[in-house]
């Protein structure tokens, strides 16, 4: 199926606000064999936004709009979609129980603006917004579908997944079938990854179909298997997801699409370890995404952010002949830390980075994206020290993600070889 998407707001226009929605909704529906094959961001105005409707449903069946529905002056969706579908726009009784239930749990008093949201066209059918006051709207014509949803990202998303995509397989219901199965791999370039397994990859029949995802530091392998047969093709998916298992080995880190904080989380409390951070360049950001994960308590115990040296030294115990000698950005020295906050914490995996985020501080001998990463484990009263170095291209930000992910990735490997 295919589905087009227009995105709406003067602001993404300006630069001032990102889509981030168009992708949202192209990542979650493409597992399921729907695509988006258009995307147009168009500005609050009626002619452009109409002129989008109309090229969006020669492209395809079902279009998907994001923003305008605001309740201030700018936001003109609702009424250019009460033009174009016909009908008038009328207050909507359980539009505005909605409304005000949602404002009420929010703390806020409800207004003239903020009530104008339960005004909807005639012409639609309602999805409320449970977690916003902007109703989502559907409209048909010629059996062909428009939902125009919020363009508040976390709205959109939480709505999208939950009530509008669900309600859009029901009504374009298709008899062929499709499984995924999903590998983690690490170690590899995507170009690299390619090369390994192009033999394989281009003996793919033409109901598998093999998508390369990568961020830094890791790549997301998803096979894609379609055909009128369930078990045929779900045995197929798994097939070729077994082979490719054989041909990775060790790179791959989890047959499930899964983050590597989630990986580490599970392998932890499989083995009954439990986890601790020590972060100088990283900046808590490890511990972010451990803790971004669901039920992760029962693994991670704390962090400890040692920005400066004397915080690496009073708390985690690094020597300063260890700093003088090497200087902060170093193996010992992550070594040290790794293992201090063990000590500190009482936990049986530790994480450490030290490094040069950018864009200023760097040398030759250690220039701007030099991490050097340590994980230390404890089993059996023997504690086991792995660490590295490596140099991440990149802003500030780029840097501490890539590093953030590498270090995950090296605490992964050091538990999996238990």
């Amino acid at each position: 199926m295919k589905v087009s998407v227009i995105v709406i707001g003067d602001e993404l226009l300006l630069g001032q606000v990102v889509d981030t929605n168009s992708g949202e909704i192209a990542r979650h529906i493409a597992p399921y064999g729907w695509e988006v094959n258009d995307v147009q961001a168009v500005g609050d105005d009626a002619s452009e936004i109409r002129r989008a409707i109309d090229r969006a449903f020669e492209l395809s069946d079902v279009v998907l709009t994001t923003g305008g529905l605001g309740p201030t002056k700018d936001d003109i969706t609702k009424s250019v979609l009460r033009d174009y579908f016909g009908g008038e726009l009328k207050e909507d009784a359980e539009v505005m129980a909605n409304v005000m239930d949602v404002v009420g749990r929010r703390g806020f008093k409800i207004n003239k603006l903020t009530a104008a949201q339960a005004i909807v066209p005639t012409s639609c059918r309602v999805i409320q917004n449970r977690v916003g006051t902007a109703p989502i709207m559907w409209f048909e014509k010629d059996g062909k579908v428009l939902v125009a949803m919020p363009g508040v990202p976390f709205e959109t998303r939480e709505m999208f997944q939950s009530e509008v995509f669900p309600q859009l397989r029901r009504k374009f219901n298709s008899d062929v079938d499709i499984e995924h199965a999903v590998l983690m791999v690490t170690d590899y370039t995507e170009s690299g990854l390619a090369e390994k397994i192009a033999p394989w990859e281009e003996a793919l029949p033409d109901y598998l179909h093999l998508a390369y995802l990568p961020k830094p530091g890791l790549i997301r392998l998803r096979i894609d298997g379609v055909h009128r047969d369930k078990d045929f093709i779900s045995g197929e998916v798994r097939r070729a997801a077994s082979e490719l298992l054989d041909m990775l080995g060790d790179a791959v880190i989890a047959t499930e699409d899964l983050t590597p904080a989630q990986i580490l989380l599970n392998q932890c409390r499989q083995k009954g370890l439990s986890l601790a951070t020590a972060e100088s360049c990283t900046g808590g950001n490890i511990a972010h995404e451990l803790t971004l994960v669901p039920g992760s308590s029962d693994v991670f115990v704390g962090s400890v952010v040692s920005y400066s040296n004397e915080v690496k030294m009073s708390l985690l115990g690094v020597n300063s002949r260890t700093l003088d000698e090497n200087g902060a950005v170093s193996i010992p020295v992550v070594k040290e830390m790794a293992v201090g906050v063990l000590r500190a914490t009482g936990a049986k995996v530790a994480v450490a980075t030290s490094g040069i985020a950018g864009p200023g501080g760097g040398s030759e001998d250690k220039p701007v994206g030099t991490v050097c990463m340590a994980v230390a484990m404890t089993v059996d009263g023997n504690t086991e020290v792995f660490a590295e170095s490596r140099h991440f291209p990149g802003n500030r930000g780029r840097v501490i993600d890539a590093s953030t992910t590498r270090a995950l990735i090296d605490a992964i490997k050091l538990v999996r070889s238990i």
